[in-house]
């Protein structure tokens, strides 16, 4: 039996790349699913492809991040099938800039497509999950949201969608509905935009194809992760692993006046050594009572 056999699932950003797999390997696993792009072309490209393949797909192009599409979005799926049982948050705009070089329609547009693009879907998605006790909200985030060289307003956009995914996860677990945020890792357009900007750094996760990403979506997707909620949990090639939640570190120093030169004794006895790095890195897992 296919693992999502009779679902009905919205995949935004799904015209190339991590998207387009996503919607196949969806498909493919039993679901019909609504292709989301901005590009119309592309997406009616992807859903040709999957209805000849045998499953079932409709394009719905749009921008999601502007309110009224993405609540039009979420409708055509029910219209189309009769519910919506899963939405993969994918759609994302990518630039790198320093601080210096930053402009204000490039930091726009990548607050708009991947923080409100996303809780815009999320939240029209969520009030239908709501009302029939069931669904699964899918976000994506990024490795860049732990820091990186240039890559500040959209780490900072991928920090903020996984907010969104602890918070949702709260929000909606009596109701039956599961958040949970992949962190993805694969050679897509955004490589384009990294050699422009960096040169030969450009050439990263050339051996990662997107679809390799795609077994984690149909499993968090599935019935298969009932278990699973308020997680982010990413793939890197041949390692899976949970990220963390952000959290207080030990130690927790306790004075009966913080003052400034309190402050700074604290640092130079206790904290400096503690301070954390930026990047993508491990720690061991803790488990907090």
């Amino acid at each position: 039996m296919r693992h999502l056999s009779g679902k009905a699932v919205v995949i935004t950003g799904a015209g190339r790349g991590l998207g387009e797999a996503y919607a196949r390997a969806v498909a493919a696993e039993g679901a019909s699913v609504v292709v989301n792009d901005l590009d119309a072309e592309l997406a009616d490209e992807v859903a040709a492809c999957i209805v000849g393949a045998g499953g079932t797909a409709v394009a719905h192009p749009c921008d999601v991040s502007e309110w009224d599409q993405a609540a039009a979005l979420v409708e055509r799926c029910v219209t189309e099938f009769g519910t919506i049982d899963g939405l993969v948050n994918n759609a994302g705009y990518f630039s790198l800039a320093l601080p210096q070089e930053q402009r204000q329609e490039a930091l726009r547009r990548t607050v708009d497509v991947n923080l409100v693009g996303t809780a815009a879907c999320g939240v029209h998605a969520l009030r239908h999950m709501i009302g029939r006790g069931t669904g699964v909200v899918l976000n994506v985030t990024s490795g860049e949201q732990m820091g990186k060289t240039a890559s500040a307003i959209y780490g900072a956009t991928k920090a903020a969608v996984a907010t969104l995914t602890y918070s949702w996860a709260e929000d909606v677990r009596e109701h039956g509905v599961r958040v949970n945020a992949v962190s993805p890792n694969a050679h897509t357009a955004m490589a384009a935009v990294y050699a422009r900007y960096r040169g030969e750094a450009g050439a990263q996760n050339t051996g990662i194809a997107p679809a390799t990403n795609a077994p984690l979506v149909v499993y968090l997707l599935s019935e298969l992760s009932a278990a699973v909620t308020g997680q982010v949990v990413r793939l890197a090639g041949d390692e899976l692993m949970l990220c963390t939640h952000p959290a207080v570190l030990d130690p927790v120093l306790h004075s009966a006046e913080w003052t400034v030169e309190a402050i700074a004794e604290a640092f130079d006895r206790d904290l400096t050594g503690r301070q954390q790095p930026s990047g993508v890195r491990r720690v061991a897992s803790t488990v907090l009572a």
